[in-house]
């Protein structure tokens, strides 16, 4: 993605099921769940940019024993800052003791054998170590305390935070974050109370008591209750002080989690290729937790996937195919090829299927497996015209022109490179774009000047800024006729409130090309009623509003609208000819048949929030407001 966005976290949870012992004798160190946790957010660094966090917990710990440990980094180079601190605990020991379970377990901090980590990539706000997860809820009875990490947006904090006023809280700050934990913590409270209440009439002592709760805590009952006005995309982990453990998946399925359980371990991760390399395992084998179901572990060592709320149509997103997940996974991977090769016909339709004089590139580095899927489709498009220019030209081919069809390939080359970022204290607007626009380096003597056209494959065009200012800047240079970009994703026409951040319209390209169009063609007044329509919904139910910006969008064509963005991303004074060229809704759902998510491209929002989030960022537009829509 060329333009910078922030998006999605990333989570990582593992339940020994084994003493540490065991992993001592097998894998030869009394540690292995902390190098494992370790492992899967490294191999999951792509989900946060903006800090990490770890926290363990010790089953069966003595009354006065730490058995929480927590550790948070907003560090610049956040993993190795987090881990250093963690290690530095165990640096001085020697080898003997390093090999003592039953010490370490005794003596040292994040020695439990359950571990929850985090990454964090925020979407708004501040980036304050106090933003990291995991949280933590804390009590004196160990069933109480609480440990929530996740990889979620909700779009109604405002109403679940008015609850938690109600039910007689008060609550420290106004964050979905905080208000998750304290819905969760709340019902947790109110769970120990009853089993606390059921068993002390008989005759147990509050020791034993202590024990029976979290031997019969009904999680699955915690979590119905604590979700039910849950609306957004969300996957969250948890961890409770006696050493239950749970995952929660949002009924639409709009964020991922993926299991793997043996009989040494249970893990969880945002993306299944993290569990293949740390744990050496077929994908066959790794399961993804269902939508509105979670998984849970008990103390005990039982593990469950059960449904805490209903399911709804499963629309999961397909920005994580498109460019948020890494492309290892298999099905990820295979989904971005067929993005890219779904366009090759109308790309070669664009070049009048001029081969000899056109080359294939691609930016930025994430859209390297979408190009692979180009190339294979330009590849099928050249066989199809090689057919037909032979059979034209029938049996009166000579052979040297014969030879001149088949010796015909698609030109590929590496034309633009992203340089380190630069930084510039300048105040002038003029010098300061000047360096923008040399971001990324060029490809110089491969282009035919004035001849060949360049077509260069991103995976989505988001505000088309780093498009206009660096990108078409930096191609023009090698000075070609004409110069095609194509994206993968389709036209970004609608915000997002599941974790993106994308809330405000007026970033839009599309969007942009929208209300130029409507100016240009005497429409305008159409903008003035759709805002009056929706201010008319503001003080509706989210249930009952209605996206009338869809409308606005009807009123053009797909290519008109994508035309329109190419002379807004074009710079001024560009000399080649610039155009556009978008993956279609129809593409989109055929690369990604299992991942229907597509509320930012087609305005169908899966929950009810969401219709109000695009109803109050039109009216933020219109009303000339800079903030969230959420």
């Amino acid at each position: 993605m060329s333009d910078p966005i922030k998006h999605e976290c990333g989570l990582a949870l593992i339940r020994l099921l084994k003493p540490l012992d065991y992993y001592k004798e097998k894998y030869g160190t009394p540690l292995y769940g902390l190098y494992k946790l370790q492992l899967l957010l490294q191999k999951q660094r792509n989900r946060g940019q903006d800090g990490a966090g770890i926290a363990t917990i010790k089953l069966e710990s003595k009354p006065g024993m730490r058995y929480i440990s927590r550790k948070r980094s907003n560090n610049p180079q956040y993993l190795k800052d987090l881990f250093d601190g963690v290690y530095d605990h165990f640096k001085d020991l020697s080898k003997e003791q390093l090999l003592d379970s039953d010490w370490l377990k005794e003596n040292k901090p994040y020695t439990g054998e359950l571990l929850l980590g985090h990454l964090r990539y925020g979407t708004h706000g501040v980036n304050t170590i106090e933003t990291c997860h995991p949280f933590l809820r804390q009590n004196n009875w160990i069933s109480r305390n609480l440990v929530v990490a996740g990889n979620f947006n909700l779009t109604n904090v405002d109403e679940l935070f008015k609850e938690l006023i109600e039910l007689g809280q008060y609550p420290k700050e106004k964050s979905d974050t905080v208000t998750v934990m304290e819905k969760i913590g709340h019902f947790l409270d109110d769970e120990v109370q009853r089993l606390f209440n059921w068993f002390n009439p008989e005759g147990y002592n509050h020791q034993e008591i202590n024990a029976l709760i979290a031997e019969h805590m009904d999680i699955q009952r915690v979590l119905q209750r604590a979700s039910r006005k849950f609306d957004g995309g969300y996957v969250m982990a948890g961890m409770i002080g006696h050493g239950d453990a749970f995952v929660l998946r949002d009924p639409s399925g709009i964020r991922p989690a993926f299991y793997y359980q043996d009989d040494e371990l249970v893990v969880m991760t945002s993306e299944r290729p993290a569990i293949q390399t740390a744990f050496d395992v077929s994908h066959t084998k790794i399961k993804e937790l269902t939508p509105g179901h979670a998984l849970i572990i008990k103390k005990n060592g039982t593990v469950n996937e059960v449904p805490f709320i209903d399911s709804l149509k499963r629309t999961a997103c397909s920005f994580e195919r498109i460019y948020f997940s890494r492309g290892t996974d298999r099905d990820i991977y295979l989904e971005r090829k067929k993005l890219g090769q779904l366009l090759a016909k109308k790309v070669m339709e664009e070049v009048n299927y001029d081969y000899e004089n056109t080359l294939f590139s691609f930016i930025p580095n994430t859209a390297e497996v979408a190009f692979y899927g180009l190339i294979e489709g330009v590849h099928d498009e050249l066989t199809k015209f090689k057919k037909k220019k032979i059979q034209e030209k029938g049996a009166d081919i000579t052979d040297e022109e014969l030879e001149h069809i088949l010796s015909l390939k698609p030109r590929v080359e590496k034309l633009a490179v992203k340089d380190a970022k630069m930084r510039t204290f300048i105040a002038d607007d003029t010098i300061r774009g000047g360096l923008v626009s040399h971001v990324y380096d060029v490809t110089y003597g491969i282009v035919k000047n004035e001849i060949d056209t360049l077509v260069v494959l991103d995976d989505s065009i988001v505000r088309g800024t780093t498009l206009r200012d660096s990108i078409i800047k930096s191609l023009a240079r090698l000075k070609p006729k004409k110069i095609v970009v194509v994206s993968s994703a389709p036209q970004i026409r609608f915000p997002d409130c599941y974790g993106i951040d994308m809330s405000k319209m007026k970033n839009f390209v599309a969007f942009k090309a929208l209300v130029e169009l409507l100016k240009e063609n005497g429409k305008v007044n159409l903008l003035q009623e759709v805002y009056e329509k929706c201010k008319a919904q503001e003080s509706k139910p989210s249930a009952e509003i209605i996206n009338y910006v869809k409308d606005l969008y009807a009123e053009f064509p797909y290519e008109v609208i994508s035309d329109k963005i190419g002379e807004i991303v074009t710079p001024e004074g560009t000399k080649p000819e610039i155009k556009i060229i978008y993956q279609t809704l129809e593409g989109l759902h055929e690369a990604c048949p299992n991942n229907h998510g597509d509320w930012y491209f087609s305005g169908d929002y899966p929950t009810p929030g969401g219709q109000r989030v695009i109803n109050t960022s039109f009216i933020n537009y219109m009303e000339k407001k800079d903030v969230r829509a959420y």
